[in-house]
């Protein structure tokens, strides 16, 4: 059937109209929606009244008044009702409650029901749960649900207090976040800070500016950091610094456990003792304080300035062990293994691994060590240095001994035996004993620096005497056999020792030559012997 042109035109007319009816209808729907989810409800007042001359468009109310606002319920003694402006203000006794988990308290408010802010003044307590937020003055914004103060005030939890100038909370993240003078009590430690941000949900407080954090034996420096208020374990940044009694632990980024002691470094690590007078750096190091052990490595340095004169070792790794801690009979060892080597201005030193026992103060060096004291060179397959508060006193060389001293470019005296007993006074050698298969090239001299003659001499113990670095006197205790040579009669295969060996080109030099190794060239290196457990002393030659 055919409709006529006239006909449809008027049913695309009727079925415009209907939609635009709908539309409207909606946005009418929508508009009172949103009247209502935004307007101030009164559900209650004892009594109420309007004064337009005294006070124009407002309700006052007085007596249990109780307002609603979306979810939000309000209560106080008396209050002035603005219902143009969507606002009310409320007199004593005023309270916010928002569910069974936020309550507000306060002597005053003031609510926009727009922009949803609530200012709150006077005696103001906001209550979440297990957090209490005390003050003066706070403004509470219900769009963001973060409340601030800005006069001074306290948020309290369970596990901490804590106080600022400025200060906000939020009771849907529990996070609030602290400004100026910021103080944070525990029953374990104290917090000041500039700026802190911390979760009553987690106690974590992260660290946003300078802060000291105190107990009762560990002091905190940080400027950027996490610090677990339970666990008290740390995550600090930015040079951060934890010292614990007379140790300090320092670097770029630090964890830190209080609890355990246990602290752990990285980048550019110092730990310093100021009561041993030593100090462990390097590119990662670590510490635990109940067992006294640490470790460095990266770049690893031991240092001891207990002298005025600071003693720099560095290894692959460095070690710290304590034995007996917290006793009478505590002592700790110092190891250090792979490529080390030592500098002082008055003695260097490399080898592949050392010990030191703070028992006997007592250096061992192991695997091609050797010793320099100025023009003096000591090697062997093992030294043992002996100390006396840091200073050295003397040094046992074992198996393979060699001592040289360096005249000039092309001149050395030399010594060498089973073994070498080197004593030192005021950090200097003066006398040295030379024990098992002695042999012995040196010059003798009649006047400081001008040799008169070349000796070449064997025996089976000797004392060898050294004054202002100088070999001066050589004591044979049984008949030596040799040779001496004139000056300009030295044949050239006497001048040197069968095992000799000058190694000046890979001694320190300085503090920062340490981290540069240079090893022995190919085939120098001690092939180890088996030491004898008895060699001959004074008495048994004396005796014979």
């Amino acid at each position: 059937m055919l409709v006529p042109c006239r006909n449809i035109r008027f049913v695309w007319f009727l079925a415009f109209i209907c939609l635009a009816g709908s539309l409207y209808a909606q946005e009418q729907r929508d508009t009172v929606a949103v009247e209502r989810r935004t307007r101030v409800d009164l559900l209650h007042a004892d009594r109420g009244y309007a004064n337009q001359d005294l006070l124009p468009d407002v309700q006052v109310l007085v007596g249990h008044v109780q307002l609603r606002h979306d979810s939000m319920y309000m209560y106080c003694d008396s209050a002035h009702l603005y219902e143009k402006t969507n606002s009310f203000e409320a007199f004593d006794n005023v309270r916010m409650e928002q569910g069974d988990t936020l309550f507000v308290y306060a002597d005053y408010l003031y609510y926009d029901g727009v922009s949803r802010i609530a200012m709150l003044r006077r005696n103001v307590r906001m209550i979440n749960r297990n957090t209490t937020l005390t003050t003066d003055s706070l403004n509470y914004d219900r769009v963001t649900d973060l409340g601030y103060y800005f006069a001074g005030g306290q948020l309290a939890d369970e596990e901490n207090t804590l106080t600022s100038e400025w200060g906000q909370y939020s009771p849907a993240t529990k996070v609030a976040s602290f400004n100026h003078q910021v103080h944070l009590d525990n029953a374990r430690f104290t917090m000041d800070s500039d700026t802190l941000r911390y979760s009553t949900e987690t106690k974590i407080s992260v660290i946003l500016g300078p802060s000291h954090i105190h107990s009762d034996s560990t002091y905190i420096y940080s400027e950027r950091g996490i610090y677990n208020t339970i666990t008290e374990q740390s995550e600090l940044l930015d040079r951060s610094v934890v010292r614990n009694g007379s140790s300090t632990l320092v670097g770029d980024s630090v964890f830190y456990d209080r609890l355990t002691g246990y602290g752990e470094a990285f980048n550019d690590v110092v730990m310093n003792d100021t009561v041993n007078r030593s100090m462990l750096t390097g590119d990662y190091c670590f510490y635990n304080q109940q067992t006294g052990s640490a470790l460095a490595t990266n770049r690893a340095v031991a240092i001891d300035y207990s002298q005025g004169d600071s003693l720099f070792t560095h290894a692959d790794t460095l070690r710290l062990i304590t034995y007996h801690i917290n006793t009478d009979s505590m002592w700790r060892e110092m190891r250090a293994y792979n490529k080390v080597r030592t500098y002082r201005t008055d003695i260097q030193a490399v080898c592949d691994s050392l010990v030191f026992t703070s028992r006997d103060s007592c250096l061992s060096m192991y695997k091609d060590p050797i010793l320099w004291n100025g023009a003096q060179q000591l090697l062997g397959e093992e030294i043992k240095i002996y100390m006396n508060d840091s200073t050295i006193e003397w040094a046992h060389i074992i198996n393979q001994a060699l001592v040289v001293e360096q005249k000039d470019s092309a001149a050395f005296n030399q010594v060498s035996g089973k073994e070498i007993k080197t004593y030192f006074r005021n950090g200097e050698a003066y006398k040295a004993e030379v024990i098992g298969n002695v042999l012995v090239a040196y010059y003798i001299e009649e006047k400081a620096n001008e040799p008169m003659m070349f000796v070449r001499m064997e025996s089976s113990m000797m004392d060898l005497f050294i004054d202002n670095r100088q070999w001066q006197r050589v004591v044979f205790f049984v008949s030596p056999t040799g040779t001496g040579y004139p000056m300009t009669q030295i044949p050239a295969d006497q001048l040197r020792l069968a095992n000799f060996s000058w190694f000046d080109s890979i001694r320190p030099r300085s503090k920062e030559d340490i981290f540069e190794w240079r090893s022995k060239g190919a085939g120098e290196e001690l092939k180890k012997t088996t030491r004898r457990a008895i060699t001959p002393s004074r008495d048994m030659i004396n005796a014979n």
